[in-house]
């Protein structure tokens, strides 16, 4: 039953709908009903009476008008262009402008088939439309984000134009930098990271515009453009807020800013580098109450934590966390930490930079410039009469022989390095100098860790994949027999489109066995290594993660991109 009634744009959805095999007739017919008493869309009224999902109408309005299908959450999305139509309308039609492609503007939109929104917007912005079909909560989601960034840049490009003619004036650039747009924005720019979960503010000046992008959950997601004349205001102000010289622009510069926002202590970690078309700055932001986490809000699987608590729990000995940079090495050590530290423990750290200031523990900020090396800071340490002594880093051969002496001694010794995996540790020392005996004899226990994506619990779906594709990812027999149910990342409102929101940690614990400090002592390869410890309980990063696709953490996808 296709509707003879209403108009052709509906008919035609109604001829896909049931063409597709996504409706039967009598669906049809009570949504018609529906639509011919309130007036309200044909796919709406479908998708809120549970008929379609969000996606199936998405593809079925692509399919009636010949229309590309564009993910918002991936996009680039050229603020400027939003910021040519009134927030008003953009929300009251649910349409965004976008992208330019040659000479049209594209408009994402949930209902292509409106033409009042493309004659608005037509009108308003005086480009010819090109209509493209996007989710619903996207798009919503996608003006929000950009509306509250957005309010002031022309403002700002008004009053901080005079700073590109300033040259070096000092005084010029410092007093833009005490006016009420840039510290508004920078106050913007920051409280927003932290509200929307980012890691990292990468704020990048290119030819002829200025790109803002916050990395949430491991991934850069572009939050702003704006013009090329506020950047100078803009990093002077940071540079002040971070206590650096604001007249060094050729060289890069490292500092730190404390800033307090809806009542959390944020620290930013702020680094300049110079670039042909300026400076480009990257702030990481550090949560001091995140700091507190328990060792059970790491993600943790019972096996590998009971390893992992075994080995810290010694008295001595050497306990190495391994990982790409930001793969959460420091918080889970950490953590450790605020496990160990009681009134009868004497702590010390050293750490480049120390990211989070620890109550009753004594932490010491490594400065090569005045030659306080980790090595040479840790030489120190040890006549401190310590308990339990981090080394933010074994990142060469003094630093590591040192802290493996002191794991001898009967200090229990903290600290990190950059291998693919926990048997890789192993060898890594031994290349780097260290005596194989002593590796063997000192390291208890390794831990490789990375960071993955939890998949979005308010739309994610779930799937029942193929024997083939489980056996492909590495399940074993019995899961394969099992056919389990797992999730797919599909994206909402709630994960801004990525069907992903937060991440955990996959873990890999090697515990150093008699076997394994034979094979130490021997120099055999990280592969050998790796046999015998899984071969003795180890669960590698792979099978870590396929274990929490199963517990419907994350997806298969997201394990395949973040564990070769």
């Amino acid at each position: 039953m296709v509707p003879h009634g209403g108009g052709r744009a509906m008919r035609a959805l109604a001829q896909v709908l049931l063409g597709r095999g996504l409706l039967d007739e009598s669906q049809l017919r009570a949504a018609v009903a529906e639509q011919q008493h309130t007036g309200h869309s044909l796919g709406r009224i479908l998708v809120a009476r549970g008929s379609l999902t969000e996606q199936q109408l998405l593809e079925a309005l692509a399919v009636q008008v010949g229309l590309d299908v564009v993910d918002l959450g991936e996009a680039e999305i050229d603020a400027r262009l939003a910021l040519l139509v009134p927030m008003n309308t953009l929300r009251k039609h649910c349409v965004l402008p976008f992208a330019l492609r040659e000479g049209k503007l594209l408009v994402a939109m949930s209902d292509p088939s409106d033409v009042v929104a493309i004659d608005d917007v037509h009108t308003i912005t005086a480009h010819d439309v090109q209509p493209v079909v996007a989710r619903r909560e996207d798009i919503l989601a996608a003006i929000e984000r950009h509306a509250h960034l957005t309010d002031d840049i022309e403002a700002m490009a008004d009053d901080l134009a005079d700073v590109q003619d300033a040259g070096d004036d000092l005084a010029s650039i410092q007093a833009v930098t005490e006016e009420a747009p840039v510290v508004k924005f920078v106050n913007l720019l920051i409280s927003q990271a932290v509200a929307d979960g980012a890691s990292d503010i990468h704020i990048e000046p290119g030819e002829r515009d200025l790109r803002v992008r916050y990395r949430i959950d491991g991934v850069l997601h572009e939050v702003v453009r704006s013009p090329k004349t506020i950047h100078s205001g803009l990093v002077s102000r940071l540079k002040i807020m971070a206590d650096v010289d604001i007249a060094e622009r050729r060289l890069p510069q490292d500092g730190r800013i404390g800033v307090t926002t809806n009542n959390r202590a944020i620290d930013l970690r702020f680094s300049t580098l110079p670039t042909v078309y300026g400076e480009k700055v990257v702030m990481r932001v550090l949560d001091k109450t995140s700091v507190l986490l328990e060792l059970g809000d790491l993600g943790f699987l019972d096996h590998n934590l009971a390893r992992f608590e075994e080995a810290y729990r010694k008295p001595y000995g050497t306990l190495l966390v391994t990982g790409p940079t930001g793969s959460g090495k420091s918080t889970t050590l950490y953590a450790a930490l605020n496990v160990l530290n009681e009134p009868g423990v004497n702590i010390i750290t050293t750490e480049d930079p120390v990211e989070y200031r620890l109550p009753g523990i004594s932490q010491v900020q490594v400065n090569p410039k005045v030659g306080l090396t980790f090595a040479a800071a840790l030489r120190s340490i040890l006549r401190q009469d310590p308990d339990i002594v981090l080394v933010g880093e074994m990142r060469d051969r003094e630093t590591a022989q040192i802290g493996i002496e002191a794991a001898l001694t009967g200090h229990l010794v903290l600290s990190t390095l950059h291998t693919n995996d926990a048997p890789s540790a192993i060898t890594r020392l031994t290349e780097m100098g260290i005596e194989p005996f002593l590796v063997g004899s000192a390291v208890d226990c390794v831990l490789a860790q990375r960071l993955a994506r939890r998949v979005c619990p308010r739309c994610a779906e779930r799937l029942r994949p193929s024997d083939e594709l489980l056996r492909a990812a590495g399940y074993d027999d019995d899961v394969v027999a099992a056919r389990p149910e797992l999730l797919r990342a599909v994206g909402c409102v709630a994960c801004s489109g990525t069907g992903y929101r937060g991440r955990l940690a996959l873990h890999e614990v090697l515990t150093v066995t008699e076997d394994i400090e034979r094979l130490a002592v021997a120099r055999a390869s990280s592969e050998e290594i790796s046999r015998v410890a899984v071969a003795q309980g180890m669960q590698t990063l792979r099978q870590d993660g396929l274990a929490k696709v199963l517990l419907g953490q994350t997806t298969l996808e997201e394990i395949g991109r973040v564990v070769a």
